[in-house]
């Protein structure tokens, strides 16, 4: 995830995983991506069903409503836990739903002429949050470290963990609003643009899951991060960031127009 950028973690922990993925800064960077490459239509019929709300502020919506019990069994939308040795599709699945199983449905929800007007507007919420996610390469992270939440590190000498450093550290040492990053991303080509368009959902958990094993890689348990690991990393993280936008505006171009 490259000059898009995205974090803040309000670090609820969740059946293996941060509860907050990318956070808001970074959720909303991925949201005012998208809104570069939407259509005009897709634009309209958007800011009609949010009644005008921007996808920056829907973004963080899917994280507001974990502190209430009654959306608990979206919880584990946000994350699946699938070893290196497996793909998505051959891994074990959470008889409690995964973040595949909620992008789809979402999809489904929003694609259902019958659906209310309702329901579409907080499907598309949840939709706009989770394909964020779905681009920070620890929310594929292993069962067993509970997507390296479990896996402790120190953050310029403070006591932290990997997972957190990858949702928000990096991006918070910066101190840049949602609309500086993206504002200030990556120049790609048409071609590349293209490049990371193509495909479908499971070409893209694909995608994200090939750098989630380089990711536990990149660093041992106990070790202090700075600004090394910043300056190896920052430009993976904010190409993920970039996909995101990407291809969530594919996704909502093919809904909405």
């Amino acid at each position: 995830m490259k000059s898009l950028l995205t974090a803040l973690c309000f670090f609820v922990i969740v059946q293996g995983f941060c509860s907050d993925n990318w956070g808001k800064t970074g959720h909303r960077a991925v949201a005012e991506i998208a809104n570069h490459y939407l259509s005009d239509k897709a634009k309209a019929n958007i800011r009609l069903l949010l009644h005008g709300q921007s996808l920056a502020v829907a973004s963080t919506y899917a994280d507001e409503i974990k502190s209430d019990e009654e959306f608990d069994e979206f919880k584990a939308w946000h994350y699946a836990n699938v070893p290196f040795d497996k793909t998505y599709l051959e891994a074990k699945k959470n008889t409690d739903g995964d973040i595949v199983v909620g992008i789809q449905y979402c999809i489904n929800v929003l694609k259902d002429p019958a659906s209310g007007e309702e329901d579409k507007a907080f499907y598309l919420k949840i939709l706009i949050h989770l394909v964020g996610d779905m681009h920070q390469p620890l929310h594929f992270g292993l069962k067993e470290d509970r997507g390296a939440n479990d896996f402790n590190v120190g953050w310029f000498g403070e006591n932290s963990n990997f997972h957190r450093v990858w949702d928000s550290e990096m991006i918070d040492s910066y101190g840049m609003s949602y609309t500086e990053m993206a504002k200030n991303k990556t120049v790609l080509s048409p071609d590349e643009i293209q490049s990371y368009a193509k495909g479908e959902l499971i070409d893209w958990v694909e995608d994200t899951r090939q750098l989630t094993k380089k990711v536990y890689e990149s660093a041992e348990q106990r070790e202090n991060l700075g600004y090394r690991y910043m300056y190896d990393w920052y430009d993976t993280l904010n190409l993920q960031l970039h996909k995101a936008g990407i291809r969530l505006a594919k996704v909502l171009n093919g809904i909405f127009g």
